[in-house]
C-alpha cells in the first residue's frame, strides 16, 4: 500500500478534531450561554452533541485513520499495532504528528464555536460557564478521583475502539459516536467526560488567547487532569485489548 504523507496526516487530523471541536463545544455553548435557543437543554443534549461530533470528525478526518484524540493514539502505540492507520508506519515523526495536528485542531474549533456564538458570549457572565464550553471541569474537585474517572472513560473508549477494528463490521463512525454517547452519558458525570486531551487542552489555548469579554482565569491547575488521565486511560485501554485479543 502506498504510504500516506505526514503533510496529508497532519492536515486530515487539524481538519477532523476541528470539525469535532466546533461540534462539541458547540453543543457545550447552546446549551449554557445566555440568549441561546438551546439554554437549558440539558447533559444529554451535549452528550449527543459530542457523539455526532465525533460522527462528522471521523469523516473529515478519514485519510489518517481519524485519531482525533492523543489518547487513540497513544493507546495504539501501546496496543503495538504496526500502523496508525493504513500507509501510516509508527514512527517517532508520525506519533509527533498526531498529537500536535489534534492539539491544533482542537485550538482552531474552540476558536470557530466562538465565533459562532459570539453575542451569546458577550451576553453571559458568569466566568465558569464561559469556560465550560471550552473545557471540563470537576463538580467535586478532587485531582486523585477526578483523574481516576477520565482513566476509567478513556479506558473504555480506547479498549472498545480498537475491538471494533477486529469485528466483522470493523471500525465506523457511527459505532465510535455511540461509544462516545454512552461514556458521557454513563460516566461523564464527575468530571465532564474529557476522554481526550485535545479536547480539553486545544479549547483551553483559545480560551486564553481569545478576547472574551470577562472571561476570566482558563484554569491551568486543573489543566493537567483532563490531559494526563485521558493519556493513562488510552494506554491502559490498548494494552489491555492487546492482551484480550
Amino acid at each position: 500500500m502506498e504510504e500516506t504523507s505526514l503533510a496529508t496526516v497532519f492536515v486530515s487530523e487539524v481538519i477532523g478534531t476541528g470539525l469535532l471541536l466546533l461540534l462539541g463545544c458547540g453543543v457545550v455553548a447552546n446549551v449554557s450561554l445566555a440568549r441561546s435557543k438551546g439554554a437549558g437543554g440539558g447533559f444529554l443534549l451535549v452528550n449527543f452533541g459530542w457523539g455526532l461530533g465525533v460522527f462528522a470528525g471521523v469523516y473529515g478526518a478519514y485519510k489518517s485513520g481519524a485519531h482525533l484524540n492523543p489518547a487513540v493514539t497513544v493507546g495504539l502505540l501501546a496496543n503495538g499495532a504496526g500502523e496508525y492507520a493504513p500507509g501510516v508506519p509508527i514512527t517517532a515523526a508520525s506519533t509527533l504528528t498526531y498529537l500536535v495536528a489534534t492539539v491544533l485542531g482542537g485550538v482552531l474549533g474552540a476558536t470557530l464555536a466562538y465565533l459562532a456564538y459570539k453575542k451569546q458570549f458577550d451576553a453571559t457572565e458568569d466566568r465558569a460557564v464561559l469556560l465550560g464550553v471550552f473545557s471540563t471541569a470537576p463538580e467535586a474537585r478532587s485531582p486523585v478521583w477526578n483523574l481516576t474517572t477520565e482513566v476509567i472513560g478513556t479506558f473504555v473508549l480506547v479498549f472498545v475502539i480498537i475491538l471494533f477494528g477486529e469485528t466483522p463490521a470493523e471500525l465506523g463512525a457511527l459505532p465510535v459516536a455511540l461509544l462516545v454517547v454512552g461514556i458521557g452519558a454513563s460516566l461523564g458525570g464527575p468530571t465532564g467526560y474529557a476522554i481526550n486531551p485535545a479536547r480539553n487542552l486545544g479549547p483551553r489555548i483559545a480560551h486564553a488567547l481569545l478576547p472574551i469579554r470577562g472571561k476570566g482565569s482558563s484554569d491551568w491547575g486543573y489543566a493537567w487532569v483532563p490531559v494526563v488521565g485521558p493519556l493513562l486511560g488510552g494506554a491502559l485501554g490498548g494494552l489491555a485489548a492487546a492482551a484480550y485479543i
